[in-house]
């Protein structure tokens, strides 16, 4: 009787311990679907750009994709499925698995268009190495644009001058956006300005030799400077202005110019006999002369 008892108790055991280990796996199992659902509302999908992406891009599906971010680190403007982005055009440069937000889209395209702002102009103008400091004007920088002229003439100056200063660079060939200060090699460079300096470059790259002078961004001064001539450079005073010549008519013989005498003056006007004539202000009256009726 004590060996059944025995049995009856081990199996009431197992079916207790059984019981228990199936509540357990069940309490865990809803513990864990509970903690992945308080996470999952603690996360958000944010679309982000899968490659490098220039301005003035038109997006497609393939150049982004999406990403999970912590709601609170979420950018403001962000979006949240390809299908709001897509179609959408890029107006800055944006760098892989950057967040894509509404002030980087253009939903009317353009692209370095929307950089420019109302009443301004966006030009370009063509540079070199040495022309555009040696690739390091970036985006965002501010410049003086001097020009060269070279007259081609052994009687004239060549002449340096500066033409506008503290212009802001829009673009530095196909950058919008200051990257990690290293140097560009770009063909040409958009600087933003007013459509009276937009005229003034205009006419500047078709006469001379264009070149771009770093500034600092805090250094907002315009400073009065005077043009600078081959002559001064090498130390040569200008030639005196010439003096007027006199004006000469040639005769039959071309070897003996006459010189024009000047013209003879002005007669004075003959007044008549026994009349005075008196000029008071811009008035002229005549009166009779008093005759000396005393005997001589």
């Amino acid at each position: 009787m004590s060996g059944n008892q025995g049995k009856k108790f081990m199996g009431l055991a197992l079916l207790l311990g059984g019981a228990a280990a199936v509540v357990g796996y069940y309490s865990l199992t809803a513990m864990a679907a509970r903690a992945a659902k308080g996470t999952s509302a603690n996360y958000r999908d944010v679309v982000v750009s899968a490659t490098d992406l220039t301005f003035g891009v038109k997006l497609e599906r393939t150049m982004l994709r999406t990403a999970r971010y912590p709601k609170d680190a979420v950018p403001a403007g962000a979006y949240t499925s390809l299908d709001s982005v897509v179609g959408q055009t890029t107006k800055v440069f944006m760098g892989a698995r950057e967040p894509v937000t509404a002030t980087k889209l253009s939903s009317r395209g353009g692209g370095l268009s929307m950089l420019v702002r109302p009443g301004m102009r966006g030009v370009s103008i063509e540079v070199n190495q040495v022309s555009g400091v040696s690739g390091f004007v970036l985006p965002g920088d501010r410049v003086d644009v001097l020009i060269t002229v070279d007259p081609h003439n052994g009687g004239e100056n060549a002449v340096t001058r500066t033409l506008v200063q503290d212009i802001e660079v829009l673009a530095a060939g196909q950058k919008t956006q200051q990257g990690d200060n290293k140097p560009l090699s770009v063909q040409s460079v958009t600087l933003l300005v007013d459509p009276e300096q937009a005229e003034i470059l205009a006419h500047a790259t078709h006469e001379g030799e264009i070149h771009l002078v770093l500034r600092n961004p805090q250094d907002q001064g315009q400073v009065e400077v005077s043009t600078f001539s081959t002559r001064e450079m090498m130390g040569v005073a200008d030639p005196p202005p010439a003096r007027p010549q006199a004006r000469v008519r040639h005769a039959a013989s071309p070897a003996q110019p006459v010189i024009l005498a000047p013209p003879p003056p002005s007669r004075p006007e003959r007044v008549e006999p026994g009349k005075i004539r008196i000029i008071r202000s811009a008035d002229v009256t005549e009166t009779p002369a008093v005759v000396d009726s005393t005997p001589h």
